[in-house]
């Protein structure tokens, strides 16, 4: 029987796991809430544009005919570098052409059908990838929550010694603040090996990005596609001279042929109208963890061979399944369902640890009634803003600057819980248009 930890190294911990907690709480809400939310980011993109076509597969000719008339309708802008073409799957089930400057809808037989309008789902995606900072500051900025969480996971088990006999110990609520502290610790045990293994993930996408930056600038002359290619593969050597439209119909068909196991995700072509064009085919393999692996094809569908993230060095196999495993895009519905269950209890965890914070301060005699009415303010003030900046794309369209208007509006709540206002009524006042902020897009959505 191993002994119990010394007092002193518990009150320790216990210090770490606090200061960590009132450090970053806010930005760790926000994330965990946004985080959650993302995990339908394919089904929200079908409910924020519900007219677009949908089509269980696609054939070859049609996405030949799509890839041609987007870069038809390109003529006359500065030459795209990369034209990315999204496969119908099974949470996704459209056919979408991207490059540097639009993105299109395909019907089933390849025209284009209109304008991508999901700016409210990428707008929840970046917000939980980078905090709408700039790409490699959010990344980073990220990154750091990713490995506060992982440390507050650790603190939290070492400051309560008896947090696993007691894990499906829950005492009776009171004034005291012992029910919610008793909830707080048991959703922390239950989703453990979850909070750890989206923090650890969480920490290497957004400082592996960092790190990747600085081997650049020493050893790659800047460029971060060097430092990527032994792990995700290489592109082909640029060649400016003009050429042809690729044959991206023979690639599908030449894949599709060679693996009928695996379903093709993206078909990216690399500086498309160029000599030195390639494609790529992104394929995800049942029964893997893996985000896909990448197959190079000249652009008279030739294999040129891939990158090896299926078969590859164990280290490689592993990075390519860092963002299956944050992201829950694997096993379906099931797995998705699973991870907003546990998601939702990390954002709980994250939203009780500063209430618990503020009743223990208040039952030492500090009370804090603007405090806890700047914490209500944010953890009932970010969903009433998702719920509000989703409302405004819905009636007013594509073009609302969401980000801009998703701060301004936490800022004036953040701002209004300053007012010598009663903390009851604040946020009761924030949960009901929190309530209201879910209804009316879902009421727009289905009518």
């Amino acid at each position: 029987m191993s002994a119990a930890p010394e007092p002193s190294s518990v009150k320790r911990a216990l210090s770490g796991h606090a200061a960590i907690g009132l450090l970053a709480s806010a930005l760790l809400y926000l994330v965990c809430l946004t985080g959650t939310i993302s995990v339908f980011y394919p089904e929200l993109q079908r409910l924020e544009q519900r007219h677009a076509p949908e089509m269980d597969s696609i054939a070859p000719v049609a996405v030949q005919r799509g890839v041609e008339a987007v870069l038809a309708s390109e003529r006359g802008k500065p030459a795209t570098t990369h034209l990315y073409v999204h496969m119908p799957v099974e949470d996704l089930p459209r056919t979408t052409i991207t490059t540097d400057t639009q993105a299109v809808h395909l019907g089933a037989d390849g025209a284009i059908a209109g304008p991508e309008q999901i700016a409210w789902s990428d707008f929840l995606v970046a917000l939980h990838y980078t905090l709408n900072l700039p790409g490699l500051i959010g990344l980073t900025v990220v990154g750091a929550l990713g490995a506060m969480i992982l440390a507050l996971s650790i603190t939290g088990v070492v400051a309560h010694p008896r947090i696993f006999r007691d894990a499906f110990t829950l005492r009776a609520r009171d004034h005291n603040g012992v029910g919610l502290a008793d909830w707080h610790n048991r959703l922390s045990v239950w989703t453990l090996p979850f909070s750890v293994a989206i923090a650890l993930t969480g920490a290497v996408i957004g400082l592996g990005s960092l790190t990747a930056w600085g081997l650049a600038s020493l050893f790659e002359g800047g460029k971060v596609e060097e430092v990527y290619a032994p792990l995700f593969g290489e592109e082909g050597k640029p060649d400016a001279r003009r050429s042809g439209v690729p044959d991206v119909a023979a690639v599908i068909a030449a894949f599709t042929r060679d693996h009928p196991d695996a379903r093709p995700t993206y078909v990216t072509i690399h500086e498309p109208l160029t000599a030195g064009q390639e494609v790529q085919v992104s394929a995800k393999h049942a029964r893997r963890l893996i985000f896909g692996e990448t197959y190079r094809y000249d652009a008279r569908g030739r294999l040129l061979g891939k990158a090896g993230l299926s078969d590859g060095a164990l280290g490689q196999q592993a990075s390519a399944s860092v963002y299956g495993l944050h992201f829950g895009d694997y096993g379906g519905l099931p797995v998705k369902l699973a991870y907003v269950l546990f998601g939702t209890a990390l954002t709980a965890i994250c939203a009780t640890g500063t209430y618990i914070w503020l009743g223990k301060r208040r039952r030492r005699g500090h009370q804090e009634p603007r405090l806890l009415r700047l914490w209500d303010a944010v953890v009932w003030g970010s969903p009433f803003m998702l719920g509000a900046t989703l409302t405004m794309r819905l009636v007013a369209g594509n073009a609302v600057p969401l980000a801009a208007v998703f701060w301004t509006g936490l800022a004036v709540l953040v701002l209004a819980a300053l007012a010598p206002i009663g903390s009851r009524m604040f946020r009761k006042s924030l949960q009901a248009l929190t309530g209201l902020s879910v209804l009316v897009p879902a009421i727009l959505v289905l009518t």
